[in-house]
């Protein structure tokens, strides 16, 4: 049965996609063949189902906190206009990238409010900053230590650099009532920040107080146990996941409010930055936070397609050609081998959603090169034919690729370069 969806057809998809819908990838390729880009690989943006995302990420903002706005991950995306597509959205605001050069292209490029969500070492990068008047106000560096202050005061030789404290948002197990004699490697959540207490917080914004060559305008804590980490599932890891969650969810809550206190004590701050595309609703919740970073759930790759509390339409995809047929059930795909990154696992490989009934050959998997494909379907392809893949995560995809067809009402509306096709690697 078809459906029609914010201007493209979708079709009941057994293979368990949001809402018992998927897009319509036989629409996607007459659009591309239309526009003469049957060459592959290329990436496929459905600009109707981006849209509807960014609306229903704003949506998901508490009751209340409706003047809380959405900050872009770049990272999450690699693709300059779709990233100011994004800000322009109502209820978006900023852009958090992921290293000093990257911010300062974007500036460049017209891009304002840039945090760098991670510190930096690139001593080139922040000098340029530092000597450019409308970069140094636009761009706000983020740190966790005296060492990073140390090293970016250094270079801020003609005005103060603005500055983000990283609060760590791990949840450790000792922090649970009756379970403080467990020692604190026992956690969950990225390792990052070596500011974990509200203290640890305000003796870093204390420092950077008394230095005259930064600024401290703002303090972010990410929750990745909560925001980038899937709720789904009915085994007992599933049940886990769920109830670390629900606790990591009130623990940080406070500890985050009592880290944004003592800060203020010392810095005028213009925002509190938290959680992601998984954790919007209760980060917004929180009243010490001023907005919420999000970006996967733009594009909504395989692994954010799995959570319970919201479900994104997947807008981009990947094509790439066939250009073997060893035997009989068996195509060959060139390249297409994107795995995620993260700990490897078989939900970070990507997932061959067309034609439906593909899988990866047991023994091979997804290839660097190539990659063999068995099931039904492949008898029913030809060399040059397309076969669309979803990566696990959102913006590492675009690393392999120059292009992306953006398709809005079953037609290409405008072709896209992703960072590496304007010739950018940040990393």
């Amino acid at each position: 049965m078809r459906h029609r969806i914010c201007g493209a057809f979708r079709t009941e998809d057994k293979s368990g996609g949001p809402m018992g819908v998927r897009p319509d990838f036989e629409a996607y390729t007459a659009a591309l063949a239309d526009a003469g880009l049957a060459e592959a690989p290329i990436g496929v943006l459905d600009l109707d189902a981006f849209d509807a995302n960014a609306e229903a990420l704003t949506a998901r903002i508490a009751p209340g906190a409706e003047d809380k706005t959405i900050r872009v991950a770049s990272k999450s995306l690699r693709v300059r206009q779709a990233i100011q597509r994004a800000v322009g959205q109502p209820g978006f605001a900023g852009v958090l990238a992921f290293t000093a050069a990257e911010a300062l292209w974007l500036v460049e490029h017209g891009t304002s409010d840039v945090v760098i969500g991670y510190p930096t070492a690139d001593a080139d990068a922040v000098s340029r900053i530092a000597q450019d008047e409308r970069a140094r106000a636009e761009i706000t560096f983020m740190v966790d230590c005296a060492e990073h202050l140390d090293f970016l005061s250094g270079l801020a030789s003609t005005g103060p650099l603005r500055l983000c404290l990283e609060l760590d948002a791990g949840f450790r197990l000792e922090s649970l009532p009756g379970l403080g004699f467990l020692p604190s490697r026992l956690r969950f959540g990225a390792l990052r920040s070596p500011c974990f207490t509200p203290e640890d917080i305000e003796a870093l914004a204390v420092r950077a107080a008394a230095n005259p060559r930064v600024r401290v305008v703002g303090l972010m804590a990410y929750e990745g146990q909560v925001a980038g980490v899937y709720d789904t599932g009915r085994s007992p890891r599933a049940a886990a996941i769920r109830l670390m969650q629900r606790a990591s969810r009130a623990e940080i809550a406070s500890r985050r409010a009592a880290a944004v206190e003592r800060v203020r004590r010392h810095a005028d701050l213009e925002f509190v930055n938290g959680g992601g595309t998984g954790s919007i609703e209760s980060t917004s919740a929180e009243d010490a936070v001023t907005e919420v970073a999000a970006g996967s759930g733009l594009f909504a790759p395989g692994l954010f397609l799995k959570y319970r509390g919201f479900q994104p339409k997947p807008a981009f995809h990947y094509a790439v050609s066939v250009v073997r047929r060893p035997g009989r059930g068996v195509v060959t795909v060139l390249g297409g081998g994107w795995t995620a990154s993260g700990t490897p696992r078989e939900d970070r490989a990507p997932e061959p959603v067309w034609p439906e009934g593909l899988q990866y050959a047991p023994e091979e998997w997804a290839g660097e090169v190539q990659t063999p494909l068995i099931g039904p379907a492949a008898d029913s392809l030809h060399l040059g034919d397309l076969v669309y893949f979803r990566h696990a995560k959102a913006g590492e995809a675009a690393e392999h690729l120059n292009t992306v067809a953006v398709i809005s009402g079953g037609r290409v509306v405008d072709q896209w370069p992703t960072y590496r096709g304007e010739r950018k690697a940040f990393l």
